[in-house]
């Protein structure tokens, strides 16, 4: 009974998540999101290529934007690991949510090519998937103190 409402509970926050990022990496003006038909495709596909640029020309590019771009990746998909292990149980192992979680950002990645909103970008994969395992530890952790200070057995 109590797993259920805690299933729920997190059902609804990833679909708020879902949508949340969604805004932000399609539709967000802030972020410059606004898609341009005359665009052109814009990827990379070199891995530590745009990380190593955002570091080395730091100052150049501004410090907002190279938290927003390194971290910002990286935050971004750590709810996607919190949360998904607690709607589904059979997503509860690190490499089946980092694996999930890969997958999740590759489908972003190529809708936002070929939305022509964003850029196709392998480090964007490579942080986005730091975020989701990163994620998931966090919900491991938070899960045994959950358990730890109720005294419940976990499984």
């Amino acid at each position: 009974m109590k797993k259920n409402r805690h299933r729920k509970h997190a059902f609804v926050l990833l679909i708020l998540y879902l949508v949340l990022l969604t805004y932000y990496l399609f539709f967000a003006e802030t972020l410059g999101r606004t898609p341009d038909s005359h665009a052109e495709y814009s990827y990379n596909l070199v891995l530590f290529k745009e990380i190593r640029r955002f570091i080395v020309h730091r100052e150049l590019l501004g410090y907002k934007a190279v938290l927003l771009n390194l971290i910002g990746n990286i935050v971004a998909f750590m709810p996607f690991g919190f949360i998904l292990p607690e709607v589904w149980d059979q997503l509860n192992k690190w490499h089946i949510i980092t694996i999930q979680g890969f997958l999740f950002s590759l489908g972003i990645e190529i809708a936002q090519l070929t939305a022509h909103v964003g850029s196709f970008d392998v480090d964007d994969l490579l942080l986005n998937t730091i975020g989701v395992l990163i994620g998931y530890i966090m919900f491991v952790v938070a899960k045994g103190v959950w358990y730890s200070y109720n005294g419940e057995n976990w499984k």
